[in-house]
């Protein structure tokens, strides 16, 4: 990949809370590692009526706030406070941008901005952006999500954004991409002999992705009620790792190559009809409970008012292709689960004959459990003989082969996943970030699923914070002598 990086970069959202904990941070990070380009000016820009000094006091807080303590310095804190500078914008006002842009100053070296606005501003930021000469040939935009709520309302933001950037100029950001964990995905895979044979429908008996979060609304109410856990967490993250484990192998290590077998993933994905959506989907919403033994209040309590959003939501997937047919996806996410986990289990198919049963040796089928979060690890469960003499039969006991990342790699520090994606997005490798078709083959599969529930009148099932949903959820594997990885 030729990099070509650009001399200024354009935050917008500055002050807003992902800035404050992720943005501020990774940037800084970057500049102390002196991986930024030399006179790289990073602009901030916000409702917020603050002037360069106010922004880099506000940076210096965030940055004193989140940043770990091993990785605060004096010397390199000032010099990242002095790539920063701030221009005020109200997004609704075309004339603002003009300001905006002479605060920028001259892109000739190129410019990168970091687009994080509500999909209501699109089409008024855009046409500022446009207007005020901040979206020509040596502009590239990185599109922090929500992209819509639906295919049509995500096709008419990326409508919008293409007026003024062509596709080899836009970075829509997934940050789950940017996790080291999950890019370790096509390592394991394309890199070791041994699983490539049984990565297939002889091999593999289901595959199960689990995202689950012990927090409620927190402070996401106006966002989250409007979207649910399908649109939030399905639609993005949950998806990109079905395609990540379900790809043909790409030739190379290439932009292009690997969003085309990504892009080929979600359209075979299976698109249910609404008389399937109730047998293949289940919808939850949390109620009062404890977590973690706090006692935490109901999802409409935390809301002030009766809601049918869900915040629990399992589904049964296909990838109707070759090398997976028959082979279930089971997919899950809730927010006041039990535990903070997300994590991809993949079951492989018992061998085909035991010659341990007449000795009473029980097989269990392989797992591969890929952790992604709180812990990053790999782990194998492999069967093994216990030790003894087996006059009284032959004992077989699962055991874990592990390979954890924090401690293999205990010696490397681990990066902020926004912290890749804005060094990729200044200097200008795509690999990372998703591609428009990608986001509408998405939709059209999470649309259907929404339309089921519809056409079903189906509403949420309640489960208690602390628990794994509803129990419906547990019967949309057992049907097929399936259970979810829950230890």
């Amino acid at each position: 990949m030729q990099r070509n990086p650009v001399g200024k970069l354009l935050l917008f959202g500055a002050t807003g809370d992902l800035a404050q904990r992720m943005l501020l941070p990774s940037l800084y990070n970057l500049h102390a590692d002196k991986l930024l380009p030399e006179g790289l000016t990073i602009t901030g820009t916000a409702r917020a009526d603050h002037d360069d000094e106010g922004f880099r006091a506000f940076a210096k807080e965030a940055l004193d706030e989140f940043l770990p303590r091993d990785r605060k310095d004096a010397a390199a804190i000032d010099g990242f406070l002095k790539r920063l500078q701030f221009q005020s914008l109200d997004a609704t006002d075309i004339d603002h941008y003009n300001v905006l842009a002479e605060k920028v100053g001259d892109i000739s070296g190129g410019l990168a901005i970091f687009l994080s606005t509500a999909p209501s501003l699109f089409e008024q930021v855009i046409q500022g952006l446009d207007s005020a000469g901040l979206a020509g040939e040596t502009v590239r935009i990185g599109l922090e999500k929500p992209l819509g709520y639906d295919l049509a309302s995500s096709r008419e933001i990326n409508d919008t954004v293409a007026t003024a950037f062509p596709e080899e100029r836009i970075f829509r950001i997934d940050h789950y991409l940017g996790k080291e964990t999950v890019q370790n995905i096509m390592a394991l895979r394309f890199g070791n002999s041994f699983f490539e044979p049984v990565w297939n429908a002889q091999g593999i008996d289901n595959v199960q992705i689990t995202v689950s979060e012990t927090v409620g609304l927190e402070d996401r109410a106006s966002y989250y009620d409007g979207a649910g856990a399908l649109r939030d967490m399905v639609a993005n993250h949950i998806l990109q790792l079905v395609a990540l484990i379900a790809m043909e192998p790409p030739a190379r290590y290439d932009v292009t190559e690997i969003r085309d077998e990504k892009a080929k993933v979600f359209r075979s994905l299976r698109q249910l009809k609404p008389e399937e959506v109730p047998q293949n989907s289940v919808i939850g919403q949390y109620t009062g409970g404890a977590v973690k033994g706090e006692i935490v209040k109901g999802y409409d309590e935390e809301l002030g008012r009766d809601s049918n959003t869900e915040t629990f939501v399992a589904l049964k997937a296909h990838v109707d292709n070759w090398r997976w047919q028959g082979v279930p996806f089971y997919l899950r996410t809730g927010k006041r689960m039990p535990t903070r986990r997300s994590e991809i289990a993949i079951q492989f198919k018992p061998v085909p004959h035991s010659m341990f049963s007449g000795r009473g040796g029980l097989l269990q089928p392989n797992m591969l459990i890929i952790r992604l979060q709180p812990e990053e690890y790999i782990q194998l469960l492999v069967m093994a003989k216990e030790p003894g003499l087996d006059r009284e039969g032959i004992r077989l006991r699962e055991v874990p082969l592990n390979l954890s990342l924090d401690a293999e790699f205990a010696g490397t520090r681990r990066r902020i996943a926004y912290e890749r994606l804005l060094l990729d997005l200044i200097e200008g490798d795509q690999t990372l970030f998703v591609r428009r078709d990608e986001v509408e083959a998405q939709w059209t599969w999470i649309d259907a699923i929404r339309e089921g529930w519809k056409a079903n009148d189906m509403k949420p099932k309640h489960y208690s914070a602390g628990t794994w949903g509803p129990a419906a959820s547990i019967a949309l594997t057992e049907r097929d002598g399936v259970s979810w990885q829950d230890d």
